[in-house]
């Protein structure tokens, strides 16, 4: 069966927040010019929305660009910070509170809000359909389509109805070609068409190497009386420990609820680390256990983080194609946000693409105006602040690198007159499992600790179990003839939701991936250290389903 096309001026690959804002400010741009603009938003998650994790504190800059009356649309954005407290943790009893004026200036959150970024996804979908923005959640594009000239086409949803064993079932249905003048790829992070694009064109020639970071999140109920609407903790310290860095937030929502997560960069070099279970003990703590103590485990997710700032970004435009927001690593790490900056990247994509296609333009070009349009916005000069806050913490540990960043932010307000550097690529990080030091954790007990399946469970994780495994194997036989004997097989750790296992059998250990178990977060992709696993989109609609993470 061949394929059909749709065509559109704009396709945008993601339903994510800057895909979203990227979306209505072309079409408002469209109306302010008296011009007709056909934009198409396709989702690879079952909604919009389904697929969205984030702590998330969101600064509204953007979004009051974009929506100056987001209060009177009724957005879900309205538990504003009170109070912040910022953390050191000693050991597993003991920890600090640092004073406000320690803490460097990016990480005050006066005037932000406590938000579910997927609840907010979903109203921005609301307002883009609302400007004539066609959206399509359960549609995971699948190949980048190109011109003859090498320039970007469109893309192509993923086929339905293939079996496991590669052959079309009786439901096979063929993915749908979306052709565009010019295509957005805001998939989040390490998005796989992203990834692609990133290499096939050598847009990030001349950067450092991305870095990245794993994000673990739950969601509790609490006890009404421990509810501290509007009270941000933020923290680092226990329980990473051989140099592994990263941090902690404990965030309390309206209704009773708090948002609690560890954040664990992904350079870290013992492969005996497991970041779920570091955060499954990292809720013990005194200061965290006060007040989930009594509470219910609402839901669960995981989601890596692109993080490597500025000296990373790489070239965002590219022939017939933009690549953006943390697809491309616009979060400012200072401020540990990325909600803001990928909406104004996505923002300032829409106006260069409006006035070139109003001006003429028939699409595939290179439009590199908008790196002009990003260097004079607040965008850059953001991001130019932060340059350094992520290379100091990776070079100096936390200690010395929070005390570089307070001068260097709280001093010279980020224009410290150099420029740090990391050049070390997060995979390349792991010593053998034999040189380093293993990590027994406790069992789970069942009331703030729990297991990978019972938590997978919580992120309403679904696959069609008759179809493809989405997570390919380069070489199948690498896990266990290379991984397992130097670093005792890591995949079983680093992943979040137990797909990966090694499994012992009559002929020996076999390396198992359980993909039903799937919840996206991209992290196998990013620290396998062969680079031997691709994470590419499974049949639409699969993975998680967030109900407002």
């Amino acid at each position: 069966m061949e394929r059909e096309s749709m065509e559109f001026d704009v396709v945008v690959v993601g339903a994510g927040v800057t895909g979203l804002a990227a979306a209505c400010r072309l079409m408002q741009k469209a109306q302010e010019q008296e011009q007709e603009l056909t934009v198409c938003v396709v989702e690879k998650g079952s909604e919009v929305g389904a697929h969205i994790l984030s702590g998330a504190v969101m600064e509204t800059r953007a979004l009051d660009e974009l929506f100056p009356d987001w209060k009177e649309r009724d957005a879900p954005i309205t538990c504003e910070v009170t109070a912040e407290d910022t953390l050191l943790l000693l050991n597993d009893s003991k920890g600090v509170k640092l004073p406000g004026f320690a803490v460097p200036k990016p990480m005050h959150n006066k005037g932000n809000y406590i938000v579910s970024l997927a609840n907010v996804t979903r109203w921005l979908a609301e307002q883009a359909e609302a400007l004539g923005v066609e959206v399509f959640p359960g549609f995971p594009a699948s190949e980048i389509l190109y011109h003859e000239d090498g320039s970007v086409k469109g893309v192509a949803t993923g086929d339905m109805g293939i079996g496991a064993d590669g052959e079309p079932k009786d439901s096979y249905t063929p993915g749908m070609e979306l052709h565009a003048k010019y295509t957005l790829f805001t998939e989040g992070v390490r998005g796989h068409l992203g990834k692609q694009l990133l290499n096939a064109f050598a847009l990030d020639q001349g950067k450092d190497p991305q870095h990245y970071a794993i994000g673990i999140k739950e969601l509790w109920d609490i006890d009404p009386a421990k509810s501290k609407p509007g009270l941000v903790v933020h923290g680092s310290g226990w329980p990473l420990s051989d140099g592994a860095s990263g941090g902690f937030f404990l965030y309390h929502d309206e209704n009773n609820q708090v948002e609690v997560g560890l954040i664990v960069d992904l350079n870290y070099s013992n492969p005996w680390l497991s970041p779920f279970d570091e955060f499954q003990r990292f809720k013990h703590h005194p200061e965290i256990r006060q007040y989930l103590e009594g509470g219910t485990r609402v839901s669960y997710g995981a989601r890596a983080i692109t993080k490597g700032g500025l000296n990373c970004l790489p070239k965002m435009t590219l022939p017939g194609a933009f690549v953006l927001g943390c697809n491309a690593g616009t979060l400012n790490f200072a401020k540990i946000k990325g909600i803001h900056t990928g909406m104004k990247s996505g923002m300032l994509a829409a106006e260069v693409i409006a006035d070139a296609l109003k001006a003429g333009d028939e699409g595939g070009k290179d439009l590199t105006q908008y790196d002009d349009a990003f260097k004079a916005s607040w965008l850059y000069d953001e991001l130019y602040r932060g340059r350094n806050f992520g290379p100091a913490m990776h070079k100096f540990g936390t200690f010395l690198g929070g005390t570089f960043n307070f001068v260097d932010q709280n001093i010279f307000g980020g224009k410290i007159p150099l420029t740090l550097h990391d050049t070390h690529k997060d995979h390349e990080m792991l010593k053998p499992a034999a040189e380093a030091r293993k990590i027994e954790y406790p069992k789970p007990d069942g009331k703030l600790s729990f297991d990978k399946l019972s938590s997978v469970y919580l992120s309403n994780a679904t696959h069609e179990e008759d179809q493809p495994c989405h997570l390919r194997l380069t070489d199948p036989e690498l896990p266990i003839r290379e991984n397992l004997p130097k670093y005792a097989e890591p995949a079983q750790r680093y992943c979040p939701a137990g797909v990966y296992e090694v499994v012992e059998d009559a002929n020996g250990p076999r390396f198992q991936i359980n993909f039903s178990n799937c919840v996206h977060c991209k992290t196998c992709d990013i620290k396998d250290p062969a680079q031997n696993i691709t994470w590419v989109t499974p049949e639409g609609g699969g993975g998680p389903v967030y109900p407002n993470m």
